[in-house]
């Protein structure tokens, strides 16, 4: 039997900036946003507030765009100040590039297991497939781990014994969706 798994964001992750009141690395958005227009030219900026001293900075989402060229329901979304797009906007590479930030998801995610704490310890083969509902970067062993009730040690030792294979890379974080077989 096929185990589904799910890694969902539960807040929105911490973004890893210098600040320029405080020198704090640590903002924390809220979902605002601001939009300025310029005759027919449009910016439009994520703002974040740092954690430490609460100074509010802006990431570019728009700079000097044509009116015209932005989707009417992108418009609208920004306007509403939608936490959704915050989000989705944060996952984006581009954005994060162009802003020179970098995600922290400690404490902003969990693992669903379809409800059933440490699945399928009593079974000979577990097959579980791994999604993520964001692009969160996660050890798969943590996830093991926490999904099946082990220790990270345990889940090395079975990776190493062959009782725990993937066709994907078991080491160092992935954000991708992948499928494990574990053989007790």
């Amino acid at each position: 039997m096929l185990e589904t798994w799910v890694v969902a964001p539960t807040c929105l992750p911490v973004v890893l900036r210098r600040c320029h009141a405080c020198a704090s690395e640590r903002f924390r958005a809220n979902g605002k946003f601001r939009v300025n227009a310029h005759h027919k030219l449009i910016d439009a900026w994520l703002l974040v507030l740092c954690t430490r001293c609460g100074e509010t900075a802006k990431l570019t989402v728009l700079e000097r765009t044509n009116v015209r060229s932005v989707r009417p329901a992108l418009l609208a979304r920004l306007h509403d100040n939608d936490p959704a797009l915050a989000a989705e906007l944060l996952q984006d590479p581009v954005l994060r590039r162009r802003n020179r930030i970098a995600l922290d998801w400690t404490d902003a995610w969990r693992l669903e297991t379809g409800g059933s704490d440490h699945v399928g310890l009593d079974r000979e083969v577990i097959d579980v497939t791994v999604r993520f509902a964001a692009r969160i970067p996660v050890r798969p062993v943590r996830l093991i781990a926490e999904g099946c009730g082990l220790t990270r040690a345990e889940v090395e030792r079975l990776i190493e014994e062959g009782n725990l294979v993937s066709a994907t890379r078991l080491t160092g974080r992935l954000s991708d969706d992948f499928t494990f077989t574990l053989k007790h």
